[in-house]
């Protein structure tokens, strides 16, 4: 049948190129038309899961927290970033068509009035003691809030000093912070003196100086990165705003959909690198096989054709691609050319047997045809295993590559031996075998009993390491730590209270909040919880009677009843030497105070002899953010009592959906990097809410899944291709010999992981199955020779096709090394090392197991 079909393209080869040539064009149209790739990761995993169907009922609920933009500013004072952060909020806000929403989770109108009111009690009377403390400081303040005011607010401040009211320590540091700022300004840079810093005893908290935008863009997941134009808009507009380092600041992007466009971008970067070194490293290898640039061509177009048609086929049968089916290219360049191999080298051998490229081609047909079949169909069953696991991503791979295999297979059967014989490569002036490899090949039968024996030791002293094998289920190790999004993502876990390992639990309503909110805090991996209870606490009475009382004694400071007109130039002239002579009362000393006093009375008598305009900068650096600073102070003292009616619509919209169920997010104890505190922190949380989602249960549960997934599609693919082969080859000995090597190869390559520190993980383990086909393929095409009666079985031809079909095939997956991105990297590595095992069993451990050739009536084939 087989000799017929390749008879049949032979003999009307033209009409088969003509044929091959309108497919290949129609498939490269299709797939033009079609081409999609669905980048959105969620859809990866089917939706029937129990923790998907949580995760999208969660979504329903609060569809604002899915597909989440996370803009970060830090800036050098709590006053710039505040200030940043709301600038760029609203501009952002005029964006509709690129960006959805805008929210701030840790500032504007709301914070600013009420701020004081969320603080824990303990917190609120121990700020409200430090305000009262330094209304000495703020009434002078308000009163004059300029240079001159803030030079007559030190004066009197070393006058106390000196009278004893004051301790010179305590003005080391706003001495220092002061000179910094006045220092910057006369040398003409940015400058701002952070008043809230001063206040605060020159100490800031990271998330002072670290403000959120929570941004949801409208992304095109039909690109390669859907949020890519938001992104681009969000940057342009902050270089509007001038949020940048000259301006001290700095914005950074995280969040899905950061992390999920840089994940892209970095695989995009590296996609031509990896073309060209799989093309070029292909066609040496092609060259080194064959030894003809017309086989070389044939095979190569004959690849080509069958790569645009499986990939119209693909998208005909499932409509777009996602981010793991997109690998079916690599998977048919490395596999599916191993048909054509096979049958090329083959069709040498016979061509320096029979001198005639028809009689060749039809003698290769006979010669390889059966065991490429058997190789074709073990495939196409190895990679339809996928199809009914859970894991969406690989289950559309296997359709897509099982069905590449079939056109692979055809296409060798037709197209390549029709090209071959309208190129009609030279004759073959020596044997394709390589006869020096004879004697390994009577080694190895004559010594196969120590050989099986010696694979039988190593592999049970390495049963240990199987148990020990690592698996990393964390989907952020897969990615590049040098890209913005990670970065930062790791940057930001490093807070517990700015991780974004948190899980969201739906209380049936609001009045369940608080009674699960204590289960949950009693949790030992739990370190707290934010609910609607955060944002209207239930101890507001004790709150705000706390704040008036403060704001009845502060109210004279802040509210002063006389207020001196705006200085002059003089006055502030004047305002400085007074304040550079009482300095000098207290300098020359050797402790802080004396010689911050003493530095920044030089300061002041360079900023006193400075242009009138460096005067005018200092007053401003010194004075915007006091400002802002009193304003604030005065609607922080004057809070309103939070109701659901008064609570901002955004905020309110984030912690109750729609239909009156409540939200509760839950921060995890430890470092919320590691696996290990995820899976506790998870599993503990899920005792308490079953249905609960977030980041650390997906990661958890998705573990389970794709793990499920695998071993689902492995167990069915070797019952699969157990069923085949046993039909086909008819003989239990025959059948366990191909499988067996195969399986000592996988184990060898596991315990190989454990050696080599390196774990599996959500990337890497789509190289076993992979593998196992490459391995099934190689081992038929052995055990069909073998059965045939050759001998000298690595001298042969068929090793010659094999080991550069292994080269091929290693270099479509091996090129994935050199991927910058960490999870391809690992992926790449371990089908390099698994390669490698594979080979080990097919050239060494195989002819061991099998032995001598079955006695034949006829003389046996030698080196086909």
């Amino acid at each position: 049948m087989i000799e017929k079909l390749v008879s049949l393209a032979v003999r009307h080869r033209w009409l088969v190129l003509v044929a091959a040539a309108l497919m290949t064009a129609a498939s490269v149209a299709v797939t033009v038309e079609r081409f999609r790739i669905n980048t959105d990761v969620e859809q990866l995993i089917d939706q029937g899961v129990p923790w998907r169907q949580d995760q999208i009922a969660f979504e329903k609920a609060f569809p604002q927290h899915a597909n989440l933009l996370a803009v970060v500013i830090d800036g050098q004072t709590p006053e710039i970033a505040e200030d940043a952060a709301a600038r760029l909020a609203t501009a952002l806000g005029s964006h509709p068509f690129e960006i959805a929403s805008v929210y701030r989770p840790d500032g504007g109108p709301f914070f600013d009035r009420h701020g004081l009111l969320l603080l824990p009690q303990a917190e609120l009377e121990a700020t409200t003691e430090r305000l009262i403390g330094q209304q000495g400081l703020l009434g002078p303040l308000a009163a004059d809030p300029s240079l001159r005011g803030v030079m007559r607010v030190l004066e009197l401040g070393v006058k106390g000093v000196n009278s004893g009211d004051a301790k010179l320590d305590d003005l080391a540091q706003p001495l220092t912070q002061i000179d910094a700022t006045l220092r910057r300004a006369l040398d003409g840079q940015p400058a701002r003196l952070s008043w809230q810093t001063l206040l605060a005893g020159g100490k800031a908290q990271v998330t002072d100086t670290r403000k959120f935008l929570l941004l949801q863009p409208i992304l095109d997941f039909n690109a390669l990165e859907p949020g890519r134009r938001a992104t681009a808009l969000v940057r342009q507009v902050a270089a509007a705003q001038r949020i940048d380092a000259a301006h001290g600041l700095t914005l950074r992007l995280t969040g899905p959909v950061a992390v999920a466009d840089d994940e892209f971008a970095t695989l995009a970067d590296d996609a031509l690198l990896n073309h060209t070194v799989v093309v070029s490293a292909i066609v040496l290898f092609l060259w080194l096989a064959l030894r003809s640039g017309p086989l070389v061509v044939a095979v190569m177009a004959t690849t080509f054709a069958g790569l645009v048609a499986t990939a119209a086929l693909g998208l005909l049968a499932v409509g777009e691609l996602n981010p793991i089916s997109v690998a079916f290219a690599a998977l048919f360049v490395g596999l599916g050319i191993d048909f054509g191999i096979q049958f090329a080298v083959r069709y040498r051998a016979d061509r320096y047997e029979t001198g005639e490229v028809g009689s060749a081609l039809r003698a290769a047909a006979g010669g390889i045809g059966w065991s490429v079949t058997l190789a074709a169909v073990s495939l196409l069953a190895g990679f339809f295993a996928f199809l009914p696991t859970q894991f969406r991503g690989v289950s559309e791979l296997g359709l897509i590559a099982g069905m590449g295999m079939g056109v692979a297979y055809l296409l060798t059967l037709t197209l390549l031996p029709a090209l071959i014989a309208v190129l009609n490569p030279r004759g073959e002036r020596r044997a394709v075998e390589t006869t020096w490899m004879a004697g390994i090949d009577h080694w190895i039968v004559a010594h196969r009993k120590w050989v099986l024996i010696g694979v039988g030791l190593i592999t049970v002293a390495g049963i240990p390491l199987l148990l020990k094998l690592p698996f990393d289920s964390n989907p952020m190790h897969l990615r590049s730590p040098k890209v913005e999004s990670i970065a930062t993502y790791l940057d930001l876990i490093k807070d517990p209270a700015t991780s974004p390992n948190t899980i969201d639990v739906l209380a049936p309503g609001i009045e369940a909040v608080p009674a699960l909110s204590d289960r949950l805090l009693k949790l030992d991996t739990v370190a707290r919880v934010i609910s609607l209870d955060t944002f209207m606490p239930r101890d507001q009475d004790q709150k705000l009677d706390t704040i008036r009382e403060a704001a009845g004694l502060l109210a004279p400071a802040l509210n002063p009843a006389r207020r001196p007109p705006p200085p002059t130039d003089a006055d502030n002239v004047k305002a400085i030497r007074a304040t550079a002579a009482a300095l000098k009362t207290i300098a020359g000393g050797s402790e802080p105070g004396n010689k911050a006093a003493d530095k920044f009375t030089a300061t002041l008598e360079t900023l006193v002899s400075a242009p009138a305009e460096k005067r005018e900068a200092a007053s401003m650096a010194l004075t915007t953010d006091l400002k802002t600073l009193l304003d604030r102070l005065s609607g922080l003292l004057d809070p309103e009592r939070i109701t659901l009616d008064n609570l901002p619509s955004l905020l309110k919209a984030r912690w109750i959906a729609g239909d009156g169920r409540a939200r509760i997010e839950v921060y995890p104890k430890g470092d919320s990097n590691d696996d290990e505190v995820l899976r506790r922190f998870a599993g503990e949380v899920l005792t308490v809410a079953p249905h609960a989602t977030g980041a650390p249960v997906i990661t958890t549960a998705s573990s389970h899944t794709i793990l499920g997934a695998f071993v689902q599609a492995g167990l069915t693919a070797l019952v699969a291709i157990f069923l085949i082969l046993s039909v086909a080859l008819r003989r239990p000995w025959d059948v366990a010999m191909t499988l067996g090597p195969l399986v000592l190869a996988t184990l060898w390559t596991l315990m190989a992981l454990h050696l080599l520190g390196m774990p599996l993980n959500f990337a890497n383990i789509i190289a076993l199955p992979l593998m196992l086909a490459v391995g099934v393929a190689f081992h038929i095409y052995y055990v069909i020779a073998w059965r045939a009666g050759v001998v000298d079985m690595l001298a042969s031809s068929l090793t010659r096709a094999i080991f550069f079909s292994a080269l091929t095939t290693g270099t479509a997956f091996g090129s994935l090394m050199l991927s910058s991105h960490p999870g391809t990297a690992s992926m790449g590595k371990l089908l390099a090392l698994s390669l490698t095992f594979t080979l080990l069993a097919a050239f060494f451990v195989v002819p061991a197991f099998l032995g001598p050739p079955p006695s034949r009536t006829e003389p046996p084939v030698r080196n086909p």
